[in-house]
């Protein structure tokens, strides 16, 4: 697993997988990270951190449940546009790099990846419903198996969808 540079986050919670980290600003939601079981907890230190914190426990239990959050991700054009089709897929669906391509206007499977590794609020911007024609495919930049990848199966898991 990457080793990630000491973040000060406004909630850390529990999740199936391990843990997930909040950071917020003044503008919304900023960015959201996977984290070992072995981060320890932060409780939410602002409204928008408890806000942020309990709809996603909300989705942790239930898949089907939806966000209404303010969001302040940085991104190009290219990968808001990218991000606002994978915010169009629906719970328990997926869609391949290249079918996701097509659906935002895009020629090349291969940035549609790139977009989606780049995604600073996965679950929110739920990018864990892009697959690779041929599995499961990467994962927050990381490819091959591990931490990330088992955190991607869990949550189609969790959605129920079953994908090698």
């Amino acid at each position: 697993m990457r080793k990630l540079a000491p973040r000060v986050y406004n909630a850390v919670i529990d999740a199936p997988f391990g843990k997930v980290g909040i950071v917020t600003s003044a503008d919304g939601v900023r960015e959201i990270h996977y984290l070992p079981a072995s981060t320890p907890g932060v409780a939410p230190d602002s409204a928008l951190a408890e806000l942020a914190s309990a709809q996603i426990a909300r989705y942790l239990d239930d898949a089907s449940a939806s966000f209404d959050l303010p969001l302040a991700s940085p991104g190009t054009a290219f990968q808001r546009r990218v991000w606002d089709g994978i915010c169009s897929i629906g719970a328990g669906a997926v869609l391949t790099y290249g079918e996701l391509a097509q659906r935002v206007g895009s020629i090349s499977a291969r940035a549609v990846g790139q977009a989606c590794g780049s995604n600073y609020l996965p679950i929110v911007i739920p990018c864990h419903r892009v697959v690779a024609a041929s599995g499961i495919g990467g994962f927050n930049h990381h490819g091959g198996d591990g931490f990330f990848r088992d955190v991607k199966r869990w949550l189609l898991a969790h959605e129920g969808v079953r994908i090698r």
